[in-house]
């Protein structure tokens, strides 16, 4: 979908979902929904890419988006953003305000409120936009269903959690060979590792961290209990550490942030074996 980032996966497929609606068709028309979507708006705060892949499904489908960021965002988010139709609000300073200026507005207009994260009593459009990140495990279970080159490691880079989780589920679901799963987090917001710990969703204080599309605070509950059941490890990895590895990236023409290569950070500060075969996502393009 030229969005440069997996979010396109889970926001998108999750618009589409909630579109069609509960027992609806899978094959519904495109041009059925259109019309069903017309005095829809889908309304959801974003650190970049999950309000892209948002913005993208509400103008594939002919709803309306507004999509809150906070001031830590890039600038060119925001133009992405207008390019694909959505309202942009730049409503607070950090991510887990404007969550709340969000959850606010949807309320407030009767709009459709569509978060990556979940909480207490709010589940069920988290959950759709994870089972869309599940393609991407499908897709490797494939892919080594063919060549047999199962990993023995896999290192998943974590905000609120939603694609680790997923990610994660899958493996354990259906992949014949089960590999130990990582997960990676700026040491900035290690709201997972710290939420397993305490057994509860927790915030976690710290400074911006250059792993902005990371840079959350507060774990997704789903996600959370997920990962607390599935995944071996947590992990944190520095600003500097993320850095190097969208270096190393660069010099091989892999073009990414030091989000996207924040998996690759771990793996190059681990001590894994060097009989290993590990598994590390880039999970955005240069932003």
């Amino acid at each position: 979908m030229e969005l440069g980032a997996f979010k396109a996966l889970g926001g998108v497929y999750a618009v589409a979902q909630i579109i069609i609606g509960p027992g609806g068709s899978q094959d519904m028309p495109l041009s059925e929904m259109r019309e069903k979507a017309g005095t829809m708006t889908f309304i959801c705060a974003s650190a970049g890419n999950h309000g892209m892949a948002v913005a993208a499904g509400a103008r594939i489908f002919g709803a309306k988006a507004r999509i809150h960021l906070p001031e830590t965002a890039p600038q060119v988010f925001e133009k992405r953003l207008v390019q694909q139709g959505a309202q942009v609000v730049r409503s607070a300073a950090t991510y887990e305000e404007s969550v709340r200026c969000a959850i606010k507005d949807a309320a407030d207009n009767n709009d459709i409120h569509l978060a990556d994260g979940s909480w207490e009593g709010y589940m069920e459009p988290p959950r759709l936009v994870m089972e869309g990140y599940t393609v991407i495990a499908q897709e490797l279970r494939e892919a080594f269903v063919e060549t047999g080159d199962w990993p023995t490691d896999v290192f998943l880079q974590a905000g609120v959690g939603g694609l680790a989780a997923a990610i994660t589920y899958m493996i354990r679901a259906n992949w014949p060979v089960q590999p130990k799963i990582t997960v990676v987090e700026p040491e900035n917001a290690p709201c997972l590792r710290d939420g397993v710990k305490a057994g509860q969703v927790v915030t976690v204080v710290g400074p911006v961290s250059n792993m902005g599309r990371l840079d959350c605070k507060t774990a997704s509950m789903l996600a959370l209990e997920v990962l607390r059941q599935m995944a071996d490890s947590f992990v944190t990895v520095s600003d500097h550490q993320a850095q190097l590895a969208t270096e190393s990236l660069a010099a091989v023409d892999i073009r990414t942030t030091p989000s996207g290569a924040s998996g690759l950070a771990a793996l190059l500060a681990s001590d894994i074996s060097v009989d290993a075969r590990p598994l590390v996502i880039i999970s955005e393009g240069q932003v």
